[in-house]
């Protein structure tokens, strides 16, 4: 029987590990260097009994059919919607930018105006990423876009990604675009929700299975035996002992507080783009309908990703980066039986329903060699 070793015990690497144990046969260990297995999925119930997200909120949403069914062989999910508030100019609002939100920041004669103008120019329901949505000739929608670019992104993103939107690539920026449409939904794909016993449980129940077998606090580094095959779901340039350079990440910190009242605030997440350090309030006990006397926040602050300190969240997408990555994948292809994959393999913002599809598709791809 072939044996394979996984590193990373998250999405990725417990979705491949369960198909080659599966649907192979084959034996698959599975590390990883935390003290538990979902990666930062991770989450558990606390001693009030409010299911919390370590490592920040994680809603589960997808278009991918073949991804919601291997899901929910593991998990089942509720109807949760995500929809998520900012604080803009003292006013609470939905974001994306939306129709709605028009008429939550303006006068309504104000709204009006702008609304009548935003659907003769874009097709309803239709994303503007915000970068397009800033080259506007009508003088009305300039104000509008300029509003938005300073209220809604610029200060966000700076907390966020530590750089000007300007200077951050297209495909981050795009994924909080204005929205021509009266949809307060943060995601619009046909599948959301949050596993009902949690992602940890989901990941335990993808794991158990005969052919797998875990190893928590154990270092890529630890492992001496030979395996037939790798797959790598750290950090490539880590892999190959930083011989081209660090890539760089964001990392995120999260400031626990316990409150001894039922509730925070009266949404899940709330944005905070243009006050305070942090960037947003996640308030966890929303996902499931905890019940509880107390209720548990976490305050998000971003930063950079430095060895030692903290860990990696986000691979930052721009031009040099990528030229960076591209110097690690050529080294990674001309090696035989290891793979890398996930987020920090990738060096990719996949969300939770990518990565797992990632994981399907390389599944597919060793299965015929």
């Amino acid at each position: 029987m072939k044996t394979n070793l996984v590193v990373g015990c998250g999405l990725s690497g417990a979705t491949i590990a369960r198909k080659i144990a599966e649907e192979l046969n084959e034996k698959v260990i599975i590390i990883d260097k935390k003290s538990h297995i979902a990666g930062n999925t991770y989450d558990y119930r606390d001693k009030n009994g409010i299911m919390i997200h370590k490592y920040g909120s994680h809603i589960f949403h997808t278009n991918l059919e073949n991804v919601w069914g291997f899901v929910n062989h593991f998990a089942d999910f509720n109807t949760y919607m995500h929809k998520v508030i900012a604080i803009i100019d003292g006013i609470k609002t939905t974001i994306p930018f939306n129709i709605r939100t028009l008429y939550d920041v303006f006068p309504k004669t104000m709204a009006e105006n702008m609304e009548k103008k935003l659907l003769a120019k874009f097709e309803y329901n239709k994303k503007v990423p915000i970068l397009e949505f800033q080259k506007q000739d009508d003088k009305d929608l300039k104000f509008l876009a300029e509003y938005v670019y300073e209220k809604v992104f610029l200060h966000y993103t700076a907390k966020q990604w530590g750089a000007n939107p300007s200077e951050v690539d297209s495909a981050v920026t795009a994924r909080v675009p204005v929205y021509i449409s009266c949809d307060e939904r943060y995601f619009q794909d046909k599948y959301q929700g949050i596993p009902l016993h949690g992602y940890t449980n989901m990941v335990k129940k993808i794991l158990n299975y005969q052919n797998i077998e875990v190893r928590l606090n154990t270092q890529y580094t630890d492992i001496k035996e030979a395996y037939n095959r790798v797959f790598f779901t750290g950090s490539i340039d880590e892999f190959f002992n930083y011989k081209y350079g660090e890539l760089p990440y964001r990392s995120v910190y999260f400031k626990m507080e316990e409150y001894d009242f039922p509730y925070y605030q009266n949404n899940a997440v709330v944005n905070y783009p243009c006050n305070y350090d942090f960037t947003r309030i996640h308030e966890y006990k929303y996902y499931l309908n905890d019940i509880s006397d107390k209720t548990v926040i976490a305050k998000e602050y971003s930063e950079f990703f430095e060895q030692g300190k903290n860990e990696r969240y986000y691979p930052i997408p721009n031009e040099a980066n990528k030229k960076l990555y591209a110097k690690y994948l050529t080294e990674a292809q001309q090696m035989q039986n290891i793979y890398f994959l996930g987020r920090l393999g990738d060096y990719c913002y996949y969300d939770m329903d990518k990565a797992i599809n990632r994981a399907l598709e390389l599944f597919e791809q060793i299965k015929g060699e």
